[in-house]
């Protein structure tokens, strides 16, 4: 099982083009291992999986997984709206030496919640690899319910689910009631904190792309049950956490990875860069987490 803080990777892009900058990526990975970051998760929300090709998202598991070399976990990112591509894209995954898998919900089908078991058994039962559920309804329009997780639990490689309601409720009642080893991430990170010190066992972050030591010590405060210095941590994080959700993810991540000149502030349409006026907003935040800025800004 993987603990801590776990960054949903942000993928870079050229400005010009809008290939995907394989330098700019390699180095992102050795930074957050320098950086003392528990996990990555390449190809997620963060990552811009839905205006990736498969070609292109399989590349970059590999480059990441390529890049880390066993230094540091890695999750891919391999659900889909349909069953079959998130099939392959997982196969696609072990095949490439991903540590587990994240599979978030199928977006836009809305099914029932049989049509969600049966989706994530067929991939469990497909491939062996570990792998985690992804529940986002804020994004996807599908909700998972806590029936549905427990269900899936009884497949022996479904190991975790990523809970990005912020519902601290359900999150404490996926702990209470699921059986013992399914492991239960935050994808909230205004919220994970407090999940963690409920019993869950990491945060899949957005602000840890910015932040990534001081997210990995309060993830490490929190999970040794340290209410007091996980706090502390959190306290200069809040404004991350807000700040970066100023618009659709991962628009302010990628213009706060730009100031601290670790990628070109470019994304693929239909995401637009962040707004004017919402700089002061991003930059803010940075500077309460004290975060290095290019050119100090």
């Amino acid at each position: 099982m993987i603990f801590g803080s776990l960054v949903a990777l942000a993928t870079p892009l050229q400005t010009k083009s809008l290939d995907i900058d394989w330098a700019a990526l390699a180095t992102l990975v050795d930074w957050h291992v320098d950086q003392g970051t528990n996990g990555i998760v390449a190809v997620g929300t963060t990552g811009e999986s839905a205006t990736l090709n498969i070609d292109e998202h399989e590349a970059v598991i590999r480059c990441v997984v390529e890049r880390a070399a066993g230094r540091i976990p890695v999750i891919a990112g391999t659900g889909a709206n349909c069953t079959r591509e998130a099939l392959a894209l997982t196969k696609a995954a072990k095949q490439a030496g991903a540590d587990a898998c994240l599979l978030v919900t199928p977006y836009y089908n809305k099914p029932t919640q049989e049509g969600l078991y049966q989706h994530y058994r067929t991939i469990a039962e497909g491939v062996d690899i570990q792998q985690i559920l992804y529940n986002v309804p804020g994004r996807t329009a599908c909700d998972m319910a806590l029936e549905t997780v427990l269900r899936l639990t009884e497949c022996d490689n479904i190991i975790g689910i990523k809970d990005a309601t912020g519902d601290l409720r359900r999150g404490e009642e996926i702990i209470r009631q699921s059986c013992a080893g399914f492991a239960v991430y935050s994808g909230d990170d205004a919220t994970a904190r407090e999940l963690m010190l409920l019993g869950g066992n990491g945060n899949i972050s957005v602000t840890a792309n910015v932040a990534p030591a001081l997210m990995t010590t309060m993830c490490a405060a929190a999970l040794r049950g340290d209410a007091l210095q996980a706090e502390r941590a959190d306290a200069a994080l809040q404004a991350l956490h807000s700040g970066l959700f100023v618009e659709s993810n991962p628009i302010p991540v990628k213009w706060a990875l730009a100031q601290m000149g670790l990628m070109d502030d470019a994304l693929r349409l239909p995401l637009t860069p962040l707004a004017a006026s919402n700089h002061a907003v991003v930059l803010s935040a940075m500077r309460q987490a004290k975060i290095q800025l290019k050119n100090n800004l």
